[in-house]
């Protein structure tokens, strides 16, 4: 893991520091502020004169804010102290669905559709009067539908054009569905960062005897659209790669999309190897299950699957049974999104924490530094890898 000393912070900020939590984000925020709080404590003896610096260390980051709502369902973004001047981070999980909240008397769990409107109203409720405004959103909103076919909506590329038009100058993601809908803000920060770093990290912590070699080891592509992903981590780790393509009915429309008839293989043999499935998101799991159970049809070791975001949308039961099966062996995600406590609790889930990385994006740009060698977790990777294959202990 890159550590806060080892990055050259010569930039004065661009103002004094702020993060915003939206409802639905508090516990990543906290986090994420106990780090900047403590490397901020240990390194502000350099700045402690400096006018430039003034309000540069605090004891806590966090902008007191709220959205409270009317009976109606109606809402309202409230800031209750200045923002003016700072450089604010707003964190937002849009997929947060324990939130809820009373509409005429019932009760409604929140969709992505009113985080986002969540967002807007904060940064509304600023009313221009920040340094800068930039946005953590983990999961992109409506990154799923990030193109067109036919006469549909591009709903990611209208979010991300209405946040630069209400003024936010970078947008911070993980993951995107597909990067290139950054194409509808070309003048505007937009960073996708990929959490390989911290996948590596954890398998190897969950697996001490797992051997890292094209011999014993995999990457799985389960879709085409994750075939970069798979790529990465094999030429990362130097490994083989290999992919399923989805074989769909172009005949039939089913919960809005054409349903998958067969997923099929292409590469080399997983005979006797452990394999990792990586991909984006795991939403109800079908394909991620799909794929592991024509791999072991194919004979391979061990199975674990990670994804950048878990849904589980049809719940965890279709996994329990996997576990219990022998189909999967372990399932890596990250905190970037709501965990739910049943999630924590089994015993093949692996948490990745990204706390401590968001953190040092917001350090770094804070400072107006680079966030290349962030970006890159490849030189990371291969040290981590190095330290296992050395019997060092991971920490």
């Amino acid at each position: 893991m890159i550590h806060r000393n080892e990055r050259i912070l010569n930039n004065i900020p661009v103002g004094s520091l702020g993060i915003i939590p939206v409802a639905g984000c508090e516990e990543m925020g906290n986090r994420v502020n106990d780090y900047l709080v403590q490397w901020r404590e240990e390194s502000v003896h350099k700045y402690k004169n400096d006018i430039l610096f003034n309000g540069y260390q605090k004891d806590n980051y966090i902008i007191d804010a709220k959205v409270p709502r009317f009976g109606s369902g109606e809402a309202k973004g409230i800031i209750e102290e200045s923002v003016r001047g700072k450089d604010l981070y707003i964190m937002v999980d849009v997929l947060n669905y324990s939130l809820t909240y009373s509409l005429s008397g019932k009760t409604n769990h929140m969709s992505p559709d009113d985080h986002f409107q969540n967002l807007k109203r904060i940064i509304a409720s600023i009313g221009g009067k920040a340094r800068r405004i930039n946005v953590i959103m983990p999961f992109l909103y409506e990154s799923r539908q990030h193109k067109r076919s036919s006469r549909e909506s591009l709903d990611c590329a209208l979010a991300l054009q209405e946040l630069v038009a209400m003024g936010v100058d970078n947008i911070i993601t993980f993951d995107a569905h597909d990067p290139r809908v950054q194409n509808a803000i070309p003048l505007s920060g937009f960073e996708t960062v990929t959490p390989a770093y911290q996948f590596i990290k954890g398998l190897l912590q969950f697996v001490p005897d797992l051997k890292l070699d094209s011999e014993h080891f995999m990457a799985i592509s389960p879709d085409e659209g994750a075939t970069g992903r798979a790529v990465y981590l094999a030429n990362v780790l130097g490994i083989d790669m290999g992919m399923f393509y989805k074989r769909r009915d172009y005949t039939r429309i089913v919960n809005g999309r054409n349903p998958i008839v067969a997923h099929e293989f292409l590469g080399s043999s997983v005979e006797g190897k452990d394999v990792i499935i990586i991909d984006d998101m795991i939403s109800s799991g079908d394909s991620i299950l799909d794929v592991a159970k024509q791999l072991k049809e194919r004979k391979a070791n061990r199975i674990f699957a990670a994804a950048t975001f878990g849904l589980f949308t049809n719940g965890l039961d279709k996994f329990d049974q996997a576990y219990e099966e022998g189909l999967l062996h372990g399932i890596l995600t990250t905190n970037l999104i709501y965990q739910t406590p049943e999630l924590l609790s089994r015993p093949y889930y692996v948490n990745c924490d990204l706390s401590k990385y968001v953190a040092l994006v917001i350090d770094t740009l804070n400072h107006d530094g680079s966030l290349s060698d962030i970006l890159d977790p490849s030189s990371r990777i291969q040290d981590i890898v190095e330290r296992f294959k050395n019997g060092e202990e991971i920490e």
